[in-house]
């Protein structure tokens, strides 16, 4: 057989007294024992549940920002060899036009920034180096975006190189 339990007070609406209730377990026999109560249980969930949810929603924040830097430092490399590549131009021009567009596109994103440029005879590189925008400020993460391309170099029909 299932023990019944009898609440104290129950026509009033209220527990009975320091928490007891009796329950029976046999003809006669009724033991006090403890009710589980179980008040407070949501607000010590929520304690440990929303500092954890938190770091969650802000770690997805800083891998987007990463990322986003990481395009833009992409896209500044691209613009550079596109510009540094061309004939009569220098390996400073293509920093300076990478400059430039990292000066527009997000020089907040990407933080402590630097842009080298190289140009041979064959191969112009440029690389753009620095870190993504801490929103908590214990760590930053690094970029590095390198784009390369062949040097321009037109001949006449006829004439060697």
């Amino acid at each position: 057989m299932r023990p019944s339990v009898l609440l104290l007070c129950i026509t009033a609406g209220r527990r009975s007294i320091a928490g007891h209730a009796l329950v029976r377990r046999g003809p006669g026999r009724a033991q006090p024992r403890l009710l589980r109560d179980d008040r407070g249980a949501v607000s010590a969930e929520l304690v440990i549940a929303t500092p954890l949810l938190l770091l969650l929603i802000m770690t997805v924040i800083q891998f987007a920002l990463w990322e986003h830097a990481e395009h833009i430092a992409t896209a500044v490399a691209q613009q550079g060899v596109s510009v540094g590549r061309l004939q009569n131009q220098t390996a400073g021009a293509g920093q300076q036009e990478a400059q430039s567009v990292l000066d527009q596109l997000g020089p907040s994103v990407l933080t402590a920034s630097k842009i080298t440029a190289t140009r041979t005879a064959e191969m112009t590189t440029v690389t753009v180096t620095g870190h993504a925008e801490s929103i908590v400020g214990l760590f930053s993460l690094p970029v590095r975006a390198t784009a390369s391309g062949a040097t321009e170099n037109y001949t006449n029909p006829g004439q060697g190189p």
